[in-house]
């Protein structure tokens, strides 16, 4: 048993691995590293918040040294679920792990599921193959925008994504589209998410908005969410977090768009007097730079969150513990637009935990849903180990 704390903020810097993965090979990830990768492609990162913490103890980071004088604890974490998208990284780090990989499609969607999709909605649809994002508005977005079909395509990931210009199909219709493929993608074609993906602007210059939206399977095991709240404690959900978990185990959230305004989030939580647990995704790495192949806005993007870590550090109360971690990689020098499988970093930081302490690699991401049961003294049934005793001071 360890003294609990009141509040643990748990910030999930999304698809910021830190390479190494045991399996990589198996996925066809062998050599990524989106860290240390981005950090020689742009020749070096400024990092010295994050560096403060131990980042550069996690990997060869160009630029961030491996400090003598951390504030905090670092180490490394390992998934052991099969998969490496976001759904499957969230729910490993909330305590889910998944034998067997949801579902993908390399060659599509079946015909018959797409015919009971048409049917379903009431009209045809474009696309249903593996593409970018951007490219296959690219493609399609013409197309769509003279036809009123919505366009259907997915990646890597086990992902069944709907675009739509937001002046051709509205909002609201769009998102009922997807609740329409959500419910018909169970059983075999339970994949792990249903995406809405709206755009504006006109061909040759199509802009996707903010307002994505998630459409998630709800896990089938509790989380460290469900006996968080089920302790009468608060869990605070920041940016897509109440998508990744079907909008289960929250008492709040607020369903930021960007990085900035998840630190934003963040920080209006940590001022308001609760206690309980702080869960955010900072989407921006992975959305806008990750899969665009872009190391150059992915270190500005990562360099912008540490000149705003202070900001976070300085609102924790003494017995708050800030936990910065990821939920898989996405290396931006690779060929592929996919997520990469990679170890993550982590780091802890707070008023509580000891200064300068490797935790060392764990073997799973679910020592962080142990952790923090132990941290804030709820019952934890499921799976990982505690290392609460070995980081506080």
């Amino acid at each position: 048993m360890v003294k609990p704390v009141k509040r643990v903020i748990l910030i999930v810097l999304d698809s910021v691995g830190c390479g190494d993965a045991p399996d990589a090979a198996v996925y066809g990830d062998e050599g990524a590293n989106t860290l240390g990768n981005i950090s020689r492609a742009v020749g070096g990162l400024h990092l010295p918040n994050l560096e403060k913490l131990g980042l550069g103890y996690t990997t060869q980071i160009v630029g961030a040294l491996a400090a003598e004088d951390t504030v905090g604890v670092y180490g490394r974490l390992t998934e052991v679920s099969a998969g490496k998208d976001t759904t499957t990284g969230h729910w490993e780090l909330a305590g889910v792990v998944l034998v067997r990989p949801f579902p993908t499609y390399p060659q599509g969607f079946p015909p018959t599921l797409m015919s009971d999709f048409e049917s379903r909605i009431g009209r045809k649809t474009l696309g249903n193959y593996p593409a970018s994002g951007t490219e296959i508005l690219k493609e399609l977005g013409e197309e769509h925008m003279q036809t009123g079909r919505p366009i259907i395509y997915t990646s890597a990931d086990s992902v069944f994504q709907i675009a739509a210009h937001e002046e051709i199909i509205p909002i609201d219709e769009l998102y009922r589209l997807c609740e329409i493929a959500r419910d018909l993608l169970t059983g075999e074609h339970a994949v792990g998410r249903v995406i809405a993906r709206p755009f504006t602007g006109q061909p040759g210059n199509f802009t996707r908005t903010e307002r994505r939206k998630d459409f998630s399977l709800e896990p089938q095991t509790e989380t460290i969410l469900d006996v968080v709240k089920a302790a009468g404690l608060e869990v605070m959900g920041v940016g897509k977090i109440e998508d990744i978990f079907a909008h289960r185990g929250l008492t709040q959230s607020n369903h930021t768009g960007n990085n900035m305004a998840g630190v934003d989030a963040i920080i209006d939580f940590l001022r308001t007097d609760t206690s309980g647990l702080i869960f955010a995704n900072l989407v921006d790495f992975d959305a806008l730079y990750g899969h665009r192949l872009d190391p150059q806005g992915y270190a500005a993007a990562l360099e912008a969150f540490d000149r705003r870590l202070p900001e976070i550090m300085g609102q924790m109360q003494p017995d708050d513990v800030l936990f910065i971690t990821a939920d898989h990689g996405n290396d931006p020098t690779s060929t592929s637009t996919d997520h990469s499988r990679e170890r993550v970093p982590f780091l802890a930081y707070g008023h509580c935990i000891k200064r300068g302490h490797h935790l060392g690699t764990r073997t799973t991401f679910a020592d962080v849903a142990a952790t923090v049961a132990d941290l804030l003294d709820v019952s934890w049934r499921g799976p990982g180990q505690t290392f609460a005793t070995e980081i506080l001071a």
